[in-house]
């Protein structure tokens, strides 16, 4: 009768291990095949060999890059190189990118640059906020950038117990952000189990210097994260679960959802345009050659566009309102 028992509670859990590895497959898009895309209009940008992680765009045109990510059980190409944060004027003509000195106060030997956010503060001083992993911890650093000198002088790291496996900022004031967490646990064990489980543990936290608080919980990972043109809605990115949720932002700060979009691809970072309102997602077709990485058989990229997530949000708020009311 006892060995019964182990034989079914043994058939049990390989059961829904088995389960758990052909969802996590299938969130993954292991299956899908990237056609290539042709754009005439778009030319390589040299120089960002270590790759892109974030871009983060100036009403002037200068746009920031964080550069030389390593990331957990993501493919590494400069293993011995810190990270760097490139500028690039898009209003030349043919675009190139200039890595910014960055103040000797800063230890930039463990820079290790994941999401970033600019904020214009009322003066025109332009900050750049960096999410770093020095020595696989999670910190904030804030900039001041220098257009003359091609600069960053640093300002401040920011820490705190709740900025744990943060990925992406959104600055919307002197000193006032939200934040995702893209993973609950910090060890690669337990963040590959975490991610074949779904746990959906992750979060949108806010923070300022007088409170730090989660404002948005049950992500499975919690990734780009930006604002609306008019900051009355925050985006946010659950790349495994392949959408976009809309939040609305209160005057306290707290989030509240309001819509719920997929996208059938794994979402990562976001940015608005700022013309229109609409939502331009980088995105992962295929996540599993992500994680497996072949240079033969490359995963390939995407980018999609949702333009009408905010009028969504919007009518769907009103439609609640006057429902209850």
């Amino acid at each position: 009768m006892g060995k019964l028992v182990v034989l079914t509670l043994l058939g049990a859990v390989l059961a829904l291990i088995g389960e758990r590895l052909v969802a996590f497959r299938r969130a993954c898009n292991a299956s899908q095949e990237v056609e290539p895309v042709e754009l005439p209009n778009c030319h390589l940008i040299e120089g960002l060999e270590n790759g892109s992680e974030d871009i983060d765009i100036l009403p002037s045109g200068l746009a920031f890059i964080s550069s030389g990510l390593k990331y957990p059980g993501m493919p590494n190409f400069a293993l011995d190189e810190p990270g760097q944060i490139f500028l690039m004027d898009l209003n030349e003509q043919n675009p190139r990118v200039q890595a910014l000195n960055i103040s000797d106060d800063f230890d930039k030997a463990s820079f290790n640059p994941h999401g970033i956010s600019t904020f214009i503060d009322k003066d025109h001083t332009v900050y750049l906020y960096v999410v770093n992993h020095p020595h696989k911890k999670s910190t904030v650093e804030k900039f001041k950038f220098e257009e003359e000198k091609r600069s960053l002088i640093h300002l401040k790291t920011i820490t705190h117990e709740l900025l744990i496996s943060v990925n992406d900022i959104v600055v919307l004031g002197p000193e006032q952000f939200y934040a995702t967490r893209d993973h609950y646990f910090t060890n690669f064990f337990m963040i590959v189990l975490e991610m074949i489980m779904d746990l959906r543990w992750t979060y949108v936290l806010f923070y300022s210097p007088r409170e730090v608080k989660v404002v948005a919980e049950g992500f499975g990972s919690a990734n780009g994260i930006t604002v609306s043109l008019d900051q009355k809605y925050i985006y946010v990115a659950d790349v495994l679960a392949q959408n976009i949720h809309v939040l609305k932002k209160h005057d306290n700060w707290d989030l509240t959802p309001v819509k719920v979009t997929q996208l059938g691809t794994l979402v990562d970072n976001l940015a608005v345009d700022p013309d229109t309102g609409d939502i331009w997602a980088g995105c992962h077709p295929n996540a599993m050659k992500l994680f497996l990485y072949n240079a033969e058989d490359p995963p390939g990229s995407e980018v999609s566009s949702s333009s009408s997530l905010s009028s969504q949000a919007k009518l769907q708020e009103q439609f609640v309102e006057e429902t209850w009311e």
